[in-house]
């Protein structure tokens, strides 16, 4: 009797969207012949997320001689033959091949003598389909993807290169996988894609993310917690501010901000100004006093100088930024910012740290203010879950992965929260 297939090592780099990305290879490799597989879902953000898949491919070979190495993802879309000409890898796919069932199932899929590369021109795909996803698994919270590509081009960012032109998901196949998921124990779903604020631009009507999240609301009614990935706060509307309003929208807000200085963030080519990222926290604090952001900050981006980056620095404050995700500037070859007059790395290092200083200072205040609270946490292993404002905690006792517990929070020395389950 033969022994069953072992499904293949989908190991992921980067964004929540490639992360709903590797469930759908899953779910299409789960029948393939792929035994002794290994899948790389690849990131292309900066220079040094690529530089991390090359070495974790090295090693995979090392430790796997005999594996079959696949790679995807934005950096092979980007630069498939670079990956291809790696002696470690057997086959590179494209963004749009990846997600094609027939892909998997092809026969001769991998087989000696196949094409090694198989990348279509991004730029030609006009569509994103629908994916069905069962669950996630190991994961307590879902992804689910609403849109895919970018129509705008900041000068740092290759990222369009590798996933597009903008293009949504009509709003009746995410309601569908909304209430599959739910159907199968998820809580908190996270809508997901490249730029989410810019959905429903191209389908017909134009329905706004605004839109879209307020029937979800509406027609999954057992959906305890909708969570939104990054946005870009220049694009949000009334009817996105007023979704925000229900309760079971998290009050987290992640912003893709970049800088608070508006010459940095004309160079970069970004759509917003520092007032306009200042006007828009404070309009959601009115609506939601409870709500907290997180933002994506770069540090030492081309021709900022000391002043440049105080006024980022003070944007943390002035906009009341709780969770930073800092990226110190990193040159993408083919982006209009790596021709610009670089700032010199020990530069960027310093300034990178302080950014994050403050983060963990921004951190500790945001612990402190719950002590003593009481807060629904989402379960994400036996002994520890997020709040709704997505802070960390570990809890006292062991919990199920996935279910919603009433936590009694407290602060500890090292500012951290722990949780009681209360009774």
């Amino acid at each position: 009797m033969n022994a069953p297939m072992k499904p293949p090592e989908i190991i992921t780099f980067g964004c929540r969207l490639n992360s709903y990305e590797s469930e759908i290879m899953r779910e299409h490799t789960s029948s393939a012949d792929l035994d002794n597989t290994i899948i790389f879902n690849t990131c292309a953000v900066t220079a040094e997320s690529e530089r991390q898949a090359r070495q974790a491919i090295r090693k995979a070979r090392r430790k796997n001689p005999d594996a079959r190495i696949i790679v995807t993802g934005c950096a092979a879309q980007i630069n498939p033959q670079g990956f291809a000409d790696m002696p470690e890898v057997d086959v590179v796919l494209g963004n749009e091949e990846k997600l094609d069932a027939k892909t998997w199932q092809a026969p001769d899929f991998g087989i000696s003598g196949s094409e090694k590369i198989k990348v279509n021109d991004i730029m030609s795909v006009r569509e994103t389909a629908g994916h069905l996803i069962n669950s996630f698994a190991g994961r307590a919270r879902a992804f689910v993807q609403i849109q895919n590509g970018c129509d705008h081009r900041c000068t740092f960012c290759i990222i369009p290169f590798g996933r597009g032109n903008s293009r949504s998901v009509p709003a009746g196949e995410i309601i569908k996988q909304i209430k599959r998921l739910v159907d199968n124990g998820h809580k908190e779903v996270v809508l997901t894609g490249v730029d989410i604020t810019s959905f429903g631009a191209d389908l017909p009507g134009t329905p706004s993310l605004g839109k879209l999240i307020q029937t979800i609301l509406s027609e999954v009614p057992d959906l305890p917690r909708l969570r939104l990935s990054s946005i870009d706060s220049v694009e949000v509307d009334q009817a996105l501010l007023d979704a925000l309003a229900d309760t079971r929208m998290m009050p987290h807000l992640h912003l893709s901000l970049q800088s608070g200085d508006n010459m940095i963030l004309k160079r970069m080519k970004r759509r917003h100004l520092r007032d306009n990222s200042i006007q828009f926290c404070e309009d959601v604090k009115k609506l939601r006093p409870d709500m907290v952001f997180g933002a994506d900050l770069i540090a030492g981006f081309p021709t900022e100088t000391e002043e440049m980056f105080e006024n980022t620095l003070n944007l943390v404050d002035e906009c009341h930024l709780t969770f930073l995700h800092v990226f110190p500037f990193s040159p993408r070859p083919g982006t209009p910012a790596a021709r610009m007059p670089q700032v010199q790395g020990n530069i960027i290092k310093e300034r990178a740290k302080r950014l994050r200083d403050k983060g963990e200072t921004m951190l500790t205040q945001h612990a402190r203010s719950l002590d003593g609270s009481k807060a629904d946490v989402l379960v994400e292993t036996e002994f520890n879950g997020r709040t709704q404002h997505f802070f960390p905690v570990k809890l006292d006792t062991q919990a199920t992965p996935g279910e919603l517990k009433s936590v009694l929070l407290r602060c500890n020395d090292s500012h951290q929260l722990e949780g009681r389950l209360a009774e």
